[in-house]
């Protein structure tokens, strides 16, 4: 299953990952699933953040090579 909503935010510094992964949670519905990509040192502890203070489920995250990989359920 692809996820709905694919975000590359590779090339960017925080807060852009974040303010791209929250436009993108504006046209999500709930059950949907948003894939961002970034490469920002922040990434990781600014996502999981995201993610506690919205409700929104981090399904996965990985990294290799300092790009990140996360996995947002929308709820």
């Amino acid at each position: 299953m692809s996820p709905d909503i694919q975000i590359d935010a590779r090339g960017t510094k925080c807060p852009r990952p974040i303010i791209e992964l929250a436009k993108a949670r504006r046209q999500a519905t709930a059950g949907s699933r948003i894939v961002i990509v970034a490469d920002d040192l922040a990434f990781e502890s600014d996502v999981k953040a995201w993610c506690e203070t919205t409700g929104n489920t981090l399904d996965s995250f990985s990294s290799d090579g300092g790009v990140h990989t996360a996995t947002i359920r929308i709820v």
